[in-house]
């Protein structure tokens, strides 16, 4: 009877361990999410103070900070450095007639399966 009681313990306390190695997988990655997530609010952060303190004209904002634009590069060459995944899914910014920006970045978090949907943060934005 004492040996069935010790193997009992033995398996609870396994389970417990085992409970908590899971627990500490999840909030590393966790983590790294959060990490990600303030990187792209950081980033898009910055992009949109450009806009404001650039020529806030329509035409101006819309050549320079539209995906393909000239600041729109230099912005997307620093996104690379710093967020995963951003090759496979580049972010967009999108401004209206009416001076709204939306800008969009994606990224995919290393160490995912195959097949999962890229993170995206999405900020607008009206310049005027």
């Amino acid at each position: 009877m004492i040996l069935i009681e010790a193997l009992l313990a033995i398996l609870i306390f396994s389970l417990g361990i085992l409970a908590l190695v899971g627990l500490q997988a999840a909030a590393i990655k966790q983590s790294a999410d959060a990490k990600y997530r303030t990187e792209a609010a950081l980033l898009t952060n910055e992009i949109i103070g450009q806009m404001w303190v650039s020529d806030r004209t329509t035409a101006v904002l819309q050549a320079n900070f539209n995906t393909g634009g000239t600041t729109y590069n230099n912005w997307f060459a620093r996104v690379s450095g710093i967020l995963p995944g951003v090759a496979a899914n580049p972010p967009a910014i999108a401004i209206d007639a009416q001076g709204i920006a939306t800008v969009t970045v994606n990224w995919i978090a290393p160490n995912e399966p195959a097949g999962t949907p890229a993170h995206q943060y999405i900020a607008m934005a009206q310049i005027r």
